[in-house]
């Protein structure tokens, strides 16, 4: 089958069960994405599709057709998207496991919603379990990622 993951089309030899996390990981090499709970609970496996947030660790393969994923990897060439930025200004992370799911989330949601409430951050977010507790500054760092978007938009 063939897999577009970060703008490159892969031709994938996978059973179409196989979740698109250990395709992504194991099959392809991008190893941004994490394996956490394996139910779609903690959010350590976030990817886009098509621009949206899905947990990849319970989505198989088959299911993503011809969308196109997108992974940390993919998110920026050299860690310039303003979320990256500002995760890395309010030294968001500390042990940094979940933080490639938690920096996706935060990316969709500022796709969709240039300037986002506590409220907004907090729903979009909900999902992503940061076992360190960093929620506060992961939330500072959503505003300062909008606020850069706000700035750099014409």
């Amino acid at each position: 089958m063939k897999l577009d993951v970060n703008g490159t089309v892969h031709e994938v030899e996978a059973p179409g069960e196989m979740p698109l996390l250990w395709v992504l990981r194991d099959l392809l090499g991008y190893t941004g994405v994490k394996f956490g709970c394996g139910m779609a609970q903690c959010g350590a496996c976030t990817v886009h599709i098509d621009g949206k947030a899905e947990r990849s660790c319970t989505m198989p393969v088959s299911a993503v057709g011809n969308r196109k994923v997108t992974t940390i990897e993919g998110l920026s060439a050299d860690g310039s998207h303003p979320v990256q930025q500002a995760w890395r200004e309010l030294d968001v992370v500390q042990c940094g496991y979940c933080q490639s799911g938690q920096v996706m989330a935060a990316a969709a949601l500022l796709a969709a919603n240039a300037a986002p409430t506590d409220a907004d951050i907090d729903a979009a977010l909900a999902g992503n379990l940061c076992r360190c507790g960093t929620y506060q500054r992961i939330r500072e760092a959503v505003h300062a990622a909008a606020a850069r978007l706000r700035r750099a938009r014409p």
